[in-house]
């Protein structure tokens, strides 16, 4: 088999050996962070339980690698993606991850110095082993070969998602297979002749996916899906994948356009967990808690920095919608003029707004304004992760000409979320429509690991002034 799925990404087999010969390198910087540490110190450190220390090092830095999606961000964000989230992965994540675990089992601390040291070592062996790697290796080879079934609406929908997209994906399109002559949506160019025998055609050409996206599968209907042979591939290792569920794994949102009034109940997610809530309770209100105790200064020149331009008042509330439809106050920093809509009609904000003024310019693309937001946070309106919450008056519009776009409500709304990752600014009811995709995923999906790997990225964001509107 070309292909692997592990903690849901996919590797393939030249992965797997990378990531042992990481696992080794891993292991390897402990003992070098001990050596080295004791070079330094001039004494001889003895740790108990050696193997079960290295061990659980190697573990966790190695799922972070996992988790943060390095592997496949090669063919995503190149070079430099990869090794930005390598970082990311190892000095932000396993360090948290392994700082709990130490907290919770002291025996097996490596000690700080220690630490510090093979986190840095195994930094630089991990990417100086993976430049070597992706240098030797053609990442053509290790890309995915899809098809799709089928050249109606529904799969020239999947083309044009696929299309949209303009990064590199972890796999390629290698064609459209038409299931009926009256399928014609897809453009020529685009379509391969339909298999003999789907078997050998996948086994010959290295097809690891199938995307069954027919307008109509019975063949009554009009419809020749090969559900015998598309079996036997299965059974023989190619995935066999509805266009609903390959949008949201590859892209990361639900496409509205292919949703089905069952598809909440039926599909796997939106599961509830009293757990989950707990741990998500307890989460927001610590990073609040901390993240207040560490931005207080911050937020004291921010005030003042609003109020020595525009006067007051320094703070604005609006209200918006929570869980459940629930509305409440919002609380930020004012970055607009005063009286900003002086008819009272809700207006959307746009990109450079002509409103915003030069202190909330700079408050706004360092995010300074939300800062106010954690006390609704530490009060139980919003979730530290969560769709943005919105204004009643637009939820009422959006609602209307929006399929699902209550569903959002089913969580708590967030001082950063999954759609203002993945979209840009958004200011009108089209923008709205295509960040619900990724609200929706959110919703689906949402977990405690999820919200970290949020919060990550957004300081990735803030740091590096990714997104910023």
């Amino acid at each position: 088999m070309a292909h692997v799925r592990v903690l849901n990404h996919y590797l393939h087999t030249k992965f797997l050996l990378l990531g042992a010969i990481e696992f080794v390198l891993l292991i390897f910087a402990v003992y070098g962070g001990i050596d080295i540490t004791n070079y330094i110190a001039g004494y001889s450190l003895v740790l108990e339980l050696p193997a079960l220390q290295t061990l659980t090092f190697a573990v966790v830095l190695s799922c972070c690698s996992l988790a943060m999606g390095v592997y496949t961000s090669i063919f995503r964000e190149g070079m430099v993606g990869m090794m930005l989230r390598t970082v990311v992965s190892y000095f932000f994540l396993g360090t948290a991850i392994l700082t709990i675990i130490y907290y919770l089992v002291p025996a097996i601390f490596l000690g700080r110095g220690v630490l510090a040291v093979a986190i840095t070592l195994s930094l630089l062996l991990v990417l100086f082993t993976r430049y070597l790697f992706f240098k030797m290796v053609d990442l053509r080879q290790l890309s995915r070969k899809v098809v799709v079934l089928g050249a109606g609406e529904t799969a020239r929908n999947v083309v044009d998602r696929i299309d949209s997209i303009n990064a590199k994906l972890g796999f390629r399109l290698e064609g459209v297979v038409p299931c009926s002559r009256s399928e014609d949506a897809v453009e020529a160019s685009r379509l391969i002749a339909y298999p003999y025998d789907w078997e050998s055609f996948t086994r010959e050409n290295n097809i690891s996916e199938i995307v069954v996206a027919p307008d109509e599968r019975r063949k009554s209907e009009g419809g020749n899906v090969p559900v015998d042979e598309l079996l036997n591939c299965k059974l023989k290792g190619v995935r066999i994948t509805e266009p609903l569920a390959f949008i949201e794994r590859e892209l990361l949102r639900i496409e509205i356009a292919l949703l089905r009034p069952s598809w909440a109940l039926f599909s796997d997610g939106f599961v509830y967990s009293q757990l989950r809530d707990v741990v998500k309770s307890v989460f927001d209100n610590c990073v609040a808690v901390l993240l207040l105790l560490v931005a207080w200064p911050f937020m004291l020149l921010t005030a003042l920095a609003v109020y020595l331009e525009s006067g007051g008042p320094v703070i604005y509330k609006q209200v918006r919608v929570g869980l459940n439809g629930k509305e409440f106050s919002i609380y930020k920093f004012r970055s607009m003029t005063q009286n900003a809509e002086k008819d009272g009609k809700a207006v959307w904000a746009q990109k450079n707004d002509a409103r915003v003024t030069r202190v909330g310019a700079f408050i706004r693309n360092t995010r300074l304004d939300e800062l106010p937001q954690l006390y609704n946070v530490l009060k139980g309106d919003m979730s530290f992760v969560g769709p943005r919450p919105e204004r009643p008056e637009f939820v009422e519009e959006l609602k209307e000409k929006i399929p699902f776009y209550d569903a959002r409500h089913r969580v708590k709304p967030g001082l950063m979320g999954w759609a203002q990752l993945k979209y840009p600014y958004g200011a009108s009811v089209e923008d709205a429509h295509n960040k619900l995709k990724y609200d929706l995923y959110y919703v689906k999906n949402h977990s405690f690991f999820l919200d970290v790997l949020i919060v990550i990225q957004t300081v990735e964001v803030v740091l590096l002034g990714k997104g910023v509107h």
